[in-house]
């Protein structure tokens, strides 16, 4: 009971990451690994948690008035395809693989937010920028069915780097995508058996809250507080993977 809870707790914070920059599973996921489950059960048992969470947070930002579900539901079905091949690679990867691929989308994260963000209205949403950011979503959601954890920084890149999206409808297409493509990643495992129940549910009820908290937190703060959680996100990337 008392791992639970502290499964549970870890949830809360890795859930508010998550909604509000991204990286919250690189907190999970290595403790699941070190509390004894091996990488494609920890992986698919964080996949649970990911769905409930990502699901909280959508209702709470369409709660205050912050529903995108008719804009990103194209981008989201793009990274469908990529999402199940992932999932797929996922449950038969070597394990250094899996780290040398965590390392090199650091690195993307990284130079991708020292970028200046492009200005431009709207309407320039449409054309060649969108058909770029479709393609970039067939790769994420290979990467995204395949490790999840910072998978949101790139979804991030392309909305807010390609298309221009503030960081406040950045965080709420985001959860959207990561909401449509953890449903065929998690299928997967679970055919696989690479879910531990137990202790997905408590995951999830963490996550679930946290991301309910940041929704909030977005909603009312606007892109502030967004670009610090973002920045502390990275370095803790940073900090985890040097050790």
């Amino acid at each position: 009971m008392a791992l639970l809870a502290a499964v549970f707790a870890i949830g809360v914070l890795a859930g508010f990451l998550n909604v509000m920059a991204g990286g919250g599973s690189l907190l999970t996921l290595p403790i699941l690994i070190f509390l004894g489950l091996p990488v494609a059960v920890a992986n698919g048992t964080n996949r649970f948690a990911i769905l409930v969470q990502n699901g909280a947070a959508i209702w709470s930002f369409h709660r205050q008035g912050h529903s995108e579900l008719r804009a990103g539901l194209g981008f989201a079905l793009a990274t469908v395809p990529g999402a199940v091949a992932g999932a797929w690679f996922a449950t038969r990867v070597d394990e250094r693989v899996f780290r040398a691929i965590l390392a090199a989308v650091l690195v993307v994260a990284v130079l991708g937010l020292v970028v200046p963000r492009r200005r431009g209205r709207p309407s320039d949403d449409s054309g060649w920028r969108r058909v770029a950011a479709i393609v970039a979503f067939l790769g994420i959601g290979f990467y995204g069915g395949f490790i999840q954890a910072g998978v949101g920084f790139l979804i991030m890149l392309a909305l807010h780097q390609l298309l221009g999206f503030d960081l406040v409808r950045t965080n709420v297409h985001k959860v959207l995508i990561i909401l449509v493509f953890s449903v065929p990643a998690l299928i997967v495992f679970v055919a696989t058996g690479n879910v531990l129940w137990g202790t997905a549910v408590a995951l999830a009820a963490g996550n679930a809250a946290g991301g309910v908290m940041a929704t909030r937190v977005a909603v009312r703060g606007g892109e502030r507080p967004i670009r610090i959680v973002l920045g502390v996100a990275l370095l803790l990337m940073a900090v985890r993977l040097v050790v």
